[in-house]
């Protein structure tokens, strides 16, 4: 439970921009362009994909602990580079910093998780570090939104995100216990989930399996890739779009934390459902629902319908997100499990950079409608790969 508390606070960290920066972007630096205004997510995306895959073989080589209180003490300085920034090249500098942070704190919670609770509950237990990290994307992206409206841009919202870094970084220090044992005990015991799976893998034979090799692997990494484009998409382009037709900063802000409330809170349901089901229902289904709400979010006008939107997206993010980590635990060998949510996690907060850069140059070239549109086709084409090349077998319930 501690660590389900300091992911809330990873999630925190994280969620003091999604309200305001897109906003900073057009009326404080005047950027005209989506393609420029979404360079600061590229940035995050590629600093934190690139982190994730240098977490997981740190933790297996120096432990869990001293890289989740690393990626703290590199968080410090983003609030100050956000509030104090006199250019748009310091807020695309602090989300590379950020991306770092984020790459080491959320990716060891995660191992951390999975070292603790064993093969029965692994999905209860991504559910629960999920639902805490989104649940405080979205709160923290509500409160942003009001303290924006009533203080302004800056510097209100970010001294909420200091304020979440300070705490992390103690909780970390203070109170969370090294888990890498745990891990070591579960490999001396496992069985491979076939033949290619074994123990004694190399660092590159681990990154082809996940990538490419292996159909539930590779499955499992492109579409959380596509998930994180389509995140990238609305955090970056639905606050510009529902700014552009006429909503107040207070509605932005409860549209832009409805979407992550609704991910977070319902992954405390779908990451049980996956344990009891199998991972390969949810995940596919759950991209096709992404598909249906990026839709109506392209076709739709107005509050109502942008809200119901929101819900439907969260939802089907809820189905996908802990059970895209479960399955990979479920396949990976606890010997090298840490690497393998490392290069999966590279590609999914991939998805980030290539999202932010397709949408803005469609946006920039077609409008912010066609640009989600495009996206939700994307979204749907995975759910179908899933469908058709992951294994359903990997999964065994728990007893």
């Amino acid at each position: 439970m501690l660590l389900v508390a300091v992911n809330a606070l990873v999630g925190g960290t994280l969620g003091q921009e999604r309200t305001v920066l897109p906003l900073l972007a057009g009326q404080v630096f005047h950027l005209d362009q989506y393609t420029s205004a979404l360079t600061y997510i590229l940035a995050f995306g590629l600093a934190k994909a690139a982190t994730n895959y240098f977490a997981g073989t740190l933790s297996d080589r120096y432990g869990r602990k001293p890289v989740l209180v690393a990626g703290w003490l590199i968080a410090l300085p983003v609030p100050l580079m956000l509030i104090f920034g006199p250019s748009w090249s310091w807020i695309v500098a602090a989300n590379v910093v950020l991306g770092v942070s984020q790459g080491l704190t959320w990716s060891t919670t995660v191992m951390m998780k999975m070292d603790l609770v064993g093969p029965e509950r692994r999905g209860l237990a991504m559910g629960l570090n999920e639902a805490a990290g989104y649940l405080g994307v979205a709160g923290t992206a509500l409160t942003t939104g009001y303290i924006a409206s009533t203080y302004g841009l800056r510097p209100g919202p970010f001294l909420l995100g200091a304020a979440f870094i300070a705490v992390g970084l103690g909780l970390s220090i203070l109170t969370i216990r090294e888990t890498h044992q745990h891990a070591k005990t579960e490999a001396a015991t496992h069985r491979a989930a076939h033949a290619g799976t074994h123990a004694g893998l190399s660092n590159r034979q681990i990154f082809t399996l996940t990538s490419f090799r292996d159909k539930s692997l590779s499955s499992v990494s492109q579409a959380g890739m596509v998930n994180n484009l389509n995140d990238g998409l609305a955090w970056g382009l639905f606050p510009v779009l529902f700014a552009a037709a006429g909503l107040s900063i207070e509605r932005i802000g409860i549209l832009a934390a409805v979407y992550p409330a609704v991910w977070g809170a319902g992954q405390l349901v779908t990451g049980a459902l996956s344990d009891r089901y199998g991972r390969k229902p949810l995940i596919a289904g759950g991209m096709l629902v992404q598909a249906a709400a990026l839709a109506i979010v392209a076709i739709g006008n107005g509050f109502g319908t942008w809200l119901a939107a929101a819900i439907l997206l969260g939802a089907g993010t809820a189905m996908v997100y802990p059970t895209l980590l479960a399955a990979i635990g479920d396949v990976a060998h606890p010997a090298w499990r840490a690497r393998s949510v490392g290069i999966y996690r590279l590609w999914r907060d991939g998805g980030f950079a290539i999202g932010a850069l397709l949408s803005g140059l469609l946006a920039d070239a077609y409008g912010v409608p066609a640009a989600i549109a495009v996206v939700g086709a994307l979204t749907a084409a995975s759910g179908i790969i899933v469908a058709v090349r992951m294994r359903g077998r990997d999964h065994k319930p728990a007893i």
